[in-house]
């Protein structure tokens, strides 16, 4: 071995000649490719090592989810001390080169007689193991520093989910009162009307929704029908719908004419809608012994009437505007006739606006496609069953609006 280079290791600088040349003799020089493993945490060490050229990498951990690079040492510094130093002779963390390397190699044996020789040298490793020491104490100070961030940063926003889980429990218990009240808003039995069979379905698409259906007895001979859906979705279409349902009930009666009816809901929406809401509606008298069903279509989609054999007729379109948005929307009284057998269709526009997976809408060649189904249904098998084709169709496509339906079957 080169007397010049081990002599050119600030280790071995304070060294005599005479020991030099003792070195020489003892330490091998050896050249590794870069990745080369030198030993492994845990291992019992046999050799110490001096860089000459290249880096070799401190690990810990290594193989581990955890494995860590806590240095990298180069040209002139040395490392494997900790095993022949510590009575247990176990590597403290393993190393592997970083780079191609050239290191020069020292036994344990080699290692312990020049201790004891050049008992100085162990000062001046000391000194470098203490600088180290240094060192990794400040890292881990810095890393637990940043721990603690972390940690305080995932404490915060543990508190933040937890707050936001009890917002929306609360939330959802309200939308489930919400839920019950706007229910008991609706006819939970379908009135009695000789003559005639009644059914009605409503299906929201939230847990609170803008759709509205009534049945109001008005005397013995006269049912008033109200079908509604407010612009928008959830809680404010809601509270919209509550205003116009109570004004529908508070105006109704078989004296004024659905357009008298209509005409005064609208002009109390006008003045309790800050929030720029409307409603479509529907609000007609069924007079039993006529079997005539006069109504007002503010907006709303049009009825249609089903035959015995399933066919499918429009009703007239007539004039119709919007309540909650003009001072007087223009609308105009219709009348349709309901024959023996035939039943008289009231329904929002979740009905034809329903998409299927791929987009397209249910519309009214749905509904005629479906009629024939219905034939033969009570009042209330109707509404169910179109509610159950409706879902058939959507498939796996989102309810994107709420859904009513009422049917008005005039018996033979």
């Amino acid at each position: 071995m080169d007397k010049n280079i081990i002599s050119s290791v600030p280790l071995f600088q304070s060294l005599p000649p005479e020991e030099i040349e003792q070195l020489a003799r003892a330490m091998q020089e050896v050249e590794l490719p870069a990745g080369t493993q030198l030993f492994k945490e845990g291992e019992h060490g046999s050799t110490f090592y001096i860089v000459l050229s290249g880096q070799v990498a401190i690990i810990q951990s290594q193989g581990t989810e955890n494995e860590r690079v806590l240095a990298l040492r180069g040209s002139g510094e040395f490392i494997g001390e900790m095993s022949l130093l510590n009575r247990s002779g176990l590597r403290t963390a393993g190393a592997r080169t970083a780079s191609d390397a050239r290191l020069l190699v020292l036994t344990r044996q080699d290692f312990d007689d020049l201790l004891f020789r050049s008992p100085t040298i162990a000062y001046e490793m000391l000194h470098v193991l203490s600088v180290r020491l240094t060192q990794a104490h400040s890292i881990a100070m810095l890393e637990m520093e940043e721990k603690n961030r972390q940690l305080a940063r995932a404490y915060a926003e543990l508190q933040a989910a937890q707050e936001q889980i009890i917002q929306k429990e609360i939330i959802e218990h309200e939308l489930l009162q919400a839920r019950e009240i706007q229910r008991s808003m609706l006819p939970t039995v379908m009135p009695k009307v000789k003559g005639f069979d009644v059914g009605a379905c409503i299906q929201p698409a939230r847990m609170v929704g803008g759709d509205l259906f009534d049945l109001i007895p008005l005397d013995a001979d006269h049912l008033g029908v109200v079908i509604c859906d407010v612009s928008g979705k959830g809680t404010p279409a809601a509270l919209f719908m509550a205003l116009t349902r109570s004004l529908l009930r508070a105006y109704a009666c078989p004296e004024d004419s659905p357009e008298e009816v209509i005409y005064n809901v609208n002009r109390h929406l006008l003045g309790m809608n800050a929030r720029g809401l409307f409603v479509t509606v529907i609000y007609g008298i069924l007079e039993r012994k006529t079997r005539t069903f006069r109504y007002v279509r503010a907006g709303h989609e049009r009825p249609v009437l089903l035959d015995p054999d399933g066919g499918l007729t429009e009703t007239p379109m007539g004039a119709g505007q919007v309540l909650g948005l003009f001072p007087r929307p223009t609308v105009e009284t219709l009348t349709v006739t309901i024959p023996p057998g035939h039943t008289l269709l009231l329904y929002t526009d979740g009905v034809n606006e329903a998409r299927s997976p791929d987009g397209s809408f249910f519309g009214l060649e749905g509904l005629a496609a479906l009629a024939p189904s219905l034939s033969g249904l009570s009042a209330q098998e109707s509404c169910e069953k179109l509610l159950k084709g409706l879902d058939r169709f959507r498939g796996t496509a989102p309810q994107a609006d709420d859904i009513t339906v009422i049917a008005l079957q005039a018996l033979p």
